[in-house]
């Protein structure tokens, strides 16, 4: 029987990581790029060039995308605060939808985006770390009660800036990068900009998925307030679960950039157990534990992740060819649990008070 070609689209182009998700796309064998859109067509440029997008491809009018395109799957890069929105324009296609991280500006966003897809249709959030090696061998050890019951995950994310980096990570210059500060959503706050909006949810998701999808009680956080700027750079947050303290810090301005040279305090992960500890720090090919059997702190290798989890493009395929709804997360349910714990940051840090999550 023949295999179905899967027809994507990329949609909105908001967000940078656009660039690597149609990447990803086109390398799938059976993937047909049908279509791009975007209301300012000058952000497709690089896109389009790289990938050798034909011009007849290339929309600035999302309807007249899906109407030509007509696409299985629609990649969403949008705004954080235009998320639902371009759920609600989306979803009446009929479409599978990836949204790329966050899953939105509030909760309250995130239950309608979840309500507006029409039954028979696929929503999935991307949290690209959930694809790193050592993230996954991290959880890995974690399900297999390496570590025992897991009581803390310590989680600091970050990197340069949100301007510093174009489509696969090209880097801009500094001088490029403060022209575009005034006219980027990253620095407006009615747009879901600032870094605890922009990074809080690895920590928040992924530590929910290193808890086992366990929630909070409370949440406490702080953010700064830069000179000029009407969004945070930098906020730490502290969720108190009923078995321990968890700690999640977001920042914009790090020396370095993870991806290329580990900053000081490193980016990653954190988590101690009952019986041991794992450090898994992003794009590291490894991860560091410590048990009791073994306290002396030892290096495991973490292997490349192999198909369907590879890349988000190939796991969603792979979960719609299959049947099943996606899994760890990148999920609905434990992407959920972390944007409650990310509303809950933001009210802290606005009120100067300790949020308590709802039973």
């Amino acid at each position: 029987m023949k295999r179905k070609v899967w027809r994507i689209a990329g949609i909105n182009f908001d967000h940078f990581h656009m660039g690597d998700l149609l990447r990803y796309a086109a390398s799938q064998p059976r993937v047909e790029l049908v279509g791009i859109s975007d209301e300012q067509p000058a952000r497709m440029e690089e896109a389009a060039r790289k990938l050798g997008i034909d011009r007849d491809r290339v929309f600035a009018d999302y309807r007249e995308c899906l109407e030509k395109a007509r696409p299985d799957v629609v990649i969403l890069c949008p705004a954080a605060s235009k998320h639902g929105d371009w759920v609600k324009k989306i979803a009446p296609s009929g479409a599978h939808i990836l949204v790329e991280k966050p899953f939105a500006a509030s909760l309250k966003e995130a239950d309608a985006m979840v309500k507006a897809m029409p039954r028979g249709s696929e929503l999935m959030i991307n949290w690209p770390l959930q694809w790193s090696a050592c993230h996954r061998k991290a959880h890995g050890l974690v399900a297999a009660g390496h570590i025992g019951d897991v009581l803390n995950v310590w989680h600091f994310g970050g990197n340069r800036g949100p301007l510093w980096h174009g489509a696969d990570k090209d880097e801009k210059t500094a001088a490029q990068v403060e022209s575009a500060k005034p006219g980027s959503w990253f620095y407006k706050q009615a747009h879901g900009g600032g870094s605890l909006l922009d990074y809080l949810g690895y920590g928040t998701t992924l530590g929910t998925w290193y808890q086992g999808g366990r929630r909070p009680i409370d949440v406490t956080a702080v953010v700064d307030h830069p000179t000029g700027l009407e969004v945070d750079e930098h906020s730490i947050v502290v969720a108190r679960y009923a078995h321990g303290l968890s700690k999640f810090e977001t920042r914009w301005g790090t020396f370095t950039d993870p991806w290329t040279i580990q900053p000081q305090p490193r980016c990653g992960f954190v988590i101690a157990g009952t019986e041991g500890t794992i450090s898994s720090y992003d794009y590291d090919r490894f991860v560091t534990v410590q048990t009791r059997r073994k306290p002396k702190p030892h290096i495991l290798a973490a292997p490349e992740p192999s198909a369907p989890n590879r890349n988000p493009i190939e796991y969603f395929l792979h979960c719609l060819e299959k049947g099943k709804a996606p899994e760890g997360p990148v999920s609905l349910p434990i992407s959920r649990i972390g944007q409650e714990i990310v509303d809950a940051a933001v009210k802290s840090a606005r009120t100067g008070k300790t949020v308590a999550l709802h039973p």
